[in-house]
């Protein structure tokens, strides 16, 4: 296979408990993102490794593929290590559990980059932020790149910081959507946690601290992730809106 598309489910959330089994609209939270996955048309498979019986169960009973991993894993991309680890595939897609209205192009967009690109170890995406309310809020990752379309920065603050106000202030989000070589995978485990990522809680940081390149596309696709009560009812009115149920 060239392309396998993992969604690592923690059971348990410190900010939202439980989220992924939550309702929203009649389905479990997790059934939304692992449904939009399934449209993706550039992979030839999709996993969910949870952590947790009950996640296990919910998701057989959607008929989603599922393995249950080590719950001591610390991140998702170590579940995800896990999980591919007896699979023979090129590239693995991080597809946020937490993304119930993930759009299938994203994932198609990035898994045509790596296959496109053989030398690339991992690859995002970014959108314009257009929601102004998104610029200072820390759950809302932003991005900064070269003029290659690789990363510079990944903050929870706005930036880059414009001195002069009449300067036209433009903000690109980071979905939290990530691309790997399978190879890199271990390399990427293995290393430390950074004083970045420590200090911002974005292991992506990790990889920019070791000189890894992350390849950033831009998207016009929006998503809406889950991190607080809030946000269930803001996906719960764009699923509505979309016609979805």
């Amino acid at each position: 296979m060239k392309v396998v598309g993992v969604i690592p489910a923690r059971y348990n959330s410190k900010r939202l408990p439980f989220k992924l089994l939550r309702n929203i609209c009649g389905k479990p939270l997790i059934q939304w993102t692992w449904e939009n996955a399934k449209s993706a048309k550039l992979i030839d498979d999709l996993i969910i490794a949870c952590d947790d019986e009950k996640i296990r169960k919910a998701a057989e009973s959607f008929g989603a593929k599922v393995v249950l991993t080590s719950p001591d894993h610390a991140c998702g991309t170590d579940r995800i290590t896990e999980t591919v680890t007896e699979i023979d595939v090129e590239t693995v897609i991080n597809i946020q559990a937490d993304e119930p209205l993930i759009h299938p192009a994203v994932i198609d967009i990035l898994a045509q980059e790596m296959t496109d690109d053989p030398k690339l170890m991992m690859a995002t995406v970014c959108r314009r932020i257009t929601d102004q309310e998104e610029i200072n809020d820390p759950n809302v990752v932003k991005v900064v790149r070269d003029k290659a379309g690789f990363a510079l920065y990944f903050s929870r603050c706005p930036i880059p910081y414009f001195r002069e106000p009449e300067e036209p202030k433009i903000y690109y989000k980071h979905m939290g959507i990530y691309a790997y070589a399978k190879d890199f995978l271990y390399t990427f485990k293995n290393h430390p946690k950074s004083y970045l990522e420590k200090a911002e809680k974005l292991e992506q940081l990790r990889a920019l601290e070791s000189g890894v390149k992350i390849k950033v596309i831009e998207t016009e696709f929006e998503s809406c992730g889950v991190d607080i009560e809030a946000d269930l009812y803001k996906v719960e009115q764009k699923i509505k809106e979309m016609g979805k149920v």
